[in-house]
């Protein structure tokens, strides 16, 4: 401490002012590129290897035949890419292209080759959706986990995936009329439910453990009353449509999904960021947190509100995909250390890695394995995928649990 009490952060003589000095400039400079480090670089690279290699797969396969070289023209198809009416057509949608770019009632867009619609209005846009729909999981995932300080917090334990469940099926069950806003129930489900779950933790202010164990009670009720929901389905058709929204699929994800899901996620990662040294704080703990001046329980439902934000962005257009947001953390934290600064990064690129390959699975398996068309829910593989890692996690560490 220094003689006015203050803290003295680098104690060294006259004589050893110049090298302070220069110890100081790597620090600055540390400051700058401190969210990158070789291993958070060596996965964002690997993870976009992945990425790009399930590109390839599910640019170059599907039911609709056609060779490798003819799916790359399609999607490299210089009508599109030339022309930008074209593409903000799919990237904004044809009403809001017009009025960006001032184009007239008279313009028709034209008719694509097969090739390229299929290429650009299937197989391309599922790929953008699963890389945000891992984006958003991924970064709920690890707010709920240094928010609750448990690594076993989830958006599915915290009930926020059940509430979504129960919202959908409730919209397809009973209000079928009401199909076209299955997105936005999804998300007022998952929030309600976050809220319930907050409300019945809240004891003059919560707890990590507190809100688990709420998270735990509201998701098996909402789990509870979806199983009873099914009995009361008409067709079998609705069954299969709660059963791919509950289960989490990629299927007939189209440019539309891409459009709703977007800017969510922009938003959704950008907060989780500016949020980041908040969330480095709270795994110091409730009272060290209040010491440094934080307003534990403002911060805690401001970053949560984060969290529902980006798991419900992703509902909206997947359905219930289990795993992620539990898997990706851990993954990450395992490479880079626990600094949400980093933490955060590694997730927007571990995320969609594990997501679109999964789908690859998803979307091929059993075509591969069994000659048939048909498609698996992408959060069966999930599932497939994430159970035996967490296994391995419970053999390989001796305590599982508190961050």
């Amino acid at each position: 401490m220094g003689e006015d009490g203050s803290t003295v952060v680098d104690d060294r003589s006259d004589s050893g002012a110049s090298a302070g000095i220069s110890g100081i400039a790597p620090s600055i400079r540390r400051g700058h590129f401190e969210r990158i480090d070789s291993s958070l670089l060596a996965l964002a690279l690997a993870s976009t290897g992945i990425v790009l290699a399930s590109l390839f797969v599910q640019v170059s396969y599907g039911t609709y035949t056609m060779s490798i070289t003819d799916a790359w023209f399609a999607l490299l198809d210089a009508d599109i890419w030339h022309d930008p009416r074209m593409l903000l057509s799919f990237v904004l949608g044809e009403e809001l292209m017009r009025t960006v770019l001032f184009v007239s009632e008279s313009y028709q867009v034209p008719e694509l080759a097969t090739n390229t619609n299929i290429v650009w209005n299937m197989r391309f846009p599922r790929v953008l959706v699963a890389i945000f729909v891992g984006m958003n999981l991924a970064i709920s995932g690890a707010i709920f986990q240094a928010v609750t300080r448990n690594e076993l917090a989830s958006p599915y334990i915290l009930g926020v995936s059940s509430g979504a469940g129960l919202a959908i099926l409730l919209t397809l069950v009973v209000f079928s009329s009401a199909n076209t806003l299955l997105p936005i129930t999804a998300a007022a489900g998952g929030t309600g439910a976050f809220v319930i779950v907050y409300a019945i933790a809240w004891k003059g202010g919560t707890s990590p453990i507190r809100l688990v164990l709420a998270g735990v009670i509201v998701a098996t009720v909402c789990t509870s009353l979806q199983t009873a929901l099914y009995l009361f389905a008409e067709d079998i058709s609705t069954v299969q449509s709660a059963v791919a929204w509950t289960t989490g699929s990629l299927t007939g994800a189209d440019w539309g999904d891409v459009r709703l899901v977007f800017p969510w996620t922009v938003l959704a990662i950008c907060l989780a960021l500016a949020g980041s040294r908040q969330l480095n704080v709270l795994l110091l703990g409730e009272q060290t947190a209040g010491a440094l001046g934080m307003s534990v329980e403002r911060v805690r439902f401001a970053l949560s509100a984060v969290a529902i934000l980006a798991a419900a962005a992703s509902i909206a257009v997947a359905g219930i995909v289990g795993f992620v947001g539990l898997i990706v953390p851990h993954v990450v934290r395992t490479i880079v250390g626990s600094d949400y600064k980093r933490l955060m990064i590694g997730c927007l690129f571990v995320g969609p890695a594990l997501l679109v390959s999964a789908d690859v699975g998803a979307r091929l398996g059993m075509q591969v394995l069994f000659d048939s068309p048909n498609q698996l829910p992408v959060g069966i593989l999930t599932g497939l995928i994430g159970g035996p890692y967490f296994l391995y996690l419970m053999r390989k560490r001796e305590q599982l649990g508190e961050l």
